[in-house]
């Protein structure tokens, strides 16, 4: 196995895909109950959430960034991939940023049991920014076919167990 698959996963499953699933659901799911605690909805409740979120988007956030930018390192500098690659990167430090901006000034809210008007802004410019960044990284998926196969005649066995996809006579 090389070691390279520790951090970028195997071929046709890469790890960073997935870590994203992590991050933008805990800073999505942060943004929603910052929304709900501004409606006054179980407002403490949805505080204590809504910071928590945070932290915990921002811990599963280092390894999904660690695995991008070992797929950055691996494209052709200049090329339209890269270009695209590279502007993903920089929306979603920005969104990293400001979300840890929002925790870090939100801390005095979460332990008020409040989501302040500073806290509620700083998260929902987190989240345009994150739904911006996923919105390019699709596209570096879906239209640059970065990390894709394209391998539709693979039996299903082959393609979902862990590992390359078997070759005949790569055993």
């Amino acid at each position: 196995m090389k070691p390279s698959y520790l951090i970028k996963g195997f071929p046709g499953h890469p790890t960073h895909a997935p870590l994203t699933d992590a991050t933008i659901g805990m800073y999505s799911l942060a943004s929603i109950l910052a929304v709900l605690a501004a409606f006054g909805i179980a407002e403490e409740n949805m505080a204590t959430g809504w910071w928590l979120a945070l932290i915990v988007g921002l811990v599963v956030n280092a390894p999904t960034a660690i695995t991008g930018i070992a797929d950055w390192f691996e494209i052709t500098r200049w090329t339209p991939l890269w270009k695209t690659a590279t502007l993903h990167w920089i929306v979603m430090v920005s969104s990293s940023a400001v979300f840890g901006l929002a925790a870090i000034f939100g801390h005095d809210d979460y332990t008020a049991g409040d989501v302040s008007g500073g806290s509620l802004l700083l998260t929902l410019i987190g989240f345009a920014l994150l739904t911006v960044g996923g919105w390019i990284g699709g596209s570096i998926v879906y239209v640059h076919g970065m990390r894709v196969l394209n391998l539709e005649d693979e039996p299903t066995s082959s393609a979902i167990r862990p590992g390359p996809p078997h070759r005949e006579g790569s055993d």
